[in-house]
């Protein structure tokens, strides 16, 4: 529950390579190594029969992915490595060694990476042998709450499990073997039950503690997230995080505020946090839609290729991608959003009774169906930072120069949507504020070499 398959995926998708993954506890040395056949050699005029073997289900998938996507280059991710039968385990051993499967190798320019769980964690492991980890380069993956939050935030995990494990650190990883068994709070826990709110949240309906404990199995954790996410809830609605964002807020919530508990004050800013987040990674995602498509109008325009060839281009790379692994749910919606100018602009074209145009006044007639793209990124650039302003001033009227801001600063420094926000729309108050840290820093730092003397 660490997230190995999940650290594939975005080196994967990082380096543009393809990905198969293949938990090899559930292959047998048939299904690995392939199935024999006789076949018939004449050797010194003789003719005899030897046993050859089909291609192994393992390696026809490397090939099923390069012939689907055309990419040459890519991991084979070989999950529970440790748990292999008795059986399989010699083959493993020559594959990490030759990259062979039986009589089959892996194409050139694949990489294998194998993984596994710790033997406390899983009772079918076994060691390995010296022969074996002479073969192979081993790196051990601990947890890390710090790269995991970067993570959650990036994927968009719902604001109560960042703001909740904020506050209660000591819980985003814990295995325990008790009286009753094994219990434990994982990285995948936490994703699966931020899935989970995400929908009972369209649904309207309330997640529970028992539901929470089908994700988050260790009852006291579950219990205690159960009761924050109601909080969570709580003070949306007590603070009018709606408001506030519109810029518009009563004087009593922010003294409100000041006062709460400092455990409060976290998961407000939790929540504000999140929903700048959320406006900053939909902005995102309409500027570079906006590129892409001005990009493909380019391309029309030069006479590289018709809108109909761009169109069935987008699509073509789209689905490579899905079947590579490389489409994260942003990608994914920006893409699926630019086949849907492309196919607009071309429906466009195609409802015209006109006689043959050039490519500069075909471009002139699907203009304004460009320009409302670019008319929507702007007015969203504007919003958002509305957004941002408002909170900003929001938290000062609450905490003054407090060290909440500073919080806060960080967390938006973090924030991959938010970083970016600010980076190439800017916010005058993330840099007021920002250089009132790094001054402090500067001052706190030059006072212990002082000390120091």
């Amino acid at each position: 529950g660490i997230g190995k398959t999940q650290i594939m995926e975005q080196i994967a998708g990082e380096m543009g390579v393809g990905l198969v993954s293949y938990t090899i506890t559930h292959h047998t040395r048939q299904s690995a190594v392939g199935l024999p056949f006789i076949e018939h050699r004449t050797y010194d005029g003789e003719e005899v029969a030897i046993t050859e073997y089909t291609m192994s289900e393992i390696l026809a998938s490397v090939y099923d992915l390069m012939e689907k996507t055309g990419i040459r280059e890519g991991i084979l991710f070989l999950d529970e490595i440790n748990c292999v039968s008795e059986t399989l385990a010699p083959m493993m051993l020559q594959f990490l060694q030759c990259k062979t499967f039986g009589n089959r190798s892996m194409p050139e320019g694949w990489l294998i990476c194998a993984a596994g769980n710790p033997p406390e964690y899983n009772r079918s492991v076994r060691d390995f042998d010296v022969v074996t980890l002479d073969r192979v380069k081993r790196i051990d993956v601990t947890e890390d709450f710090a790269v995991w939050k970067e993570y959650a935030l990036a994927k968009g995990l719902h604001g109560a499990v960042i703001s909740y494990l904020d506050i209660k650190k000591e819980n985003f990883y814990r295995i325990e073997n008790t009286v009753d068994g094994l219990r434990f709070a994982t990285a995948r826990g936490w994703e699966d039950l931020s899935e989970l709110i995400f929908v009972y949240e369209k649904l309207g309906i309330r997640v529970s503690r028992e539901v929470a404990e089908q994700y988050i199995q260790m009852p006291e954790v579950a219990k205690d997230f159960a009761a924050y996410l109601d909080l969570y809830y709580k003070y949306q609605t007590t603070y009018r995080i709606g408001d506030i964002l519109a810029g518009s807020w009563e004087p009593v919530t922010v003294s409100a505020l000041g006062r709460a508990p400092f455990d409060e004050k976290l998961s407000v800013m939790g929540i504000l946090y999140s929903r700048l987040s959320e406006a900053a990674a939909e902005m995102r995602i309409a500027d570079e839609l906006a590129d892409d498509v001005f990009a493909d109008l380019k391309r029309f325009q030069q006479g590289e290729c018709g809108l109909e060839e761009i169109l069935d281009e987008r699509i073509r790379q789209m689905k490579n991608a899905k079947d590579a692994g490389h489409l994260g749910r942003p990608q994914q919606i920006r893409k699926q959003k630019e086949i849907a100018a492309l196919e607009a602009f071309v429906q466009t074209l195609g409802a015209a009774e006109s006689e043959p145009e050039t490519r500069e006044a075909v471009v002139d007639r699907i203009r304004p169906q460009f320009l409302a793209i670019t008319e929507e990124r702007e007015q969203l650039a504007d919003s958002t930072g509305q957004k941002f302003d408002h909170v900003f001033r929001y938290l000062e009227e609450a905490f003054g120069q407090g060290q909440e801001l500073v919080i806060f600063v960080t967390e938006i420094t973090a924030g991959k949507a938010t970083s970016w926000f600010v980076e190439n729309f800017g916010c005058d108050a993330y840099y007021r504020h920002n250089r009132e840290l790094l001054f402090d820093d500067t001052r706190r730092r030059i006072a212990e070499e002082v000390r120091g003397i």
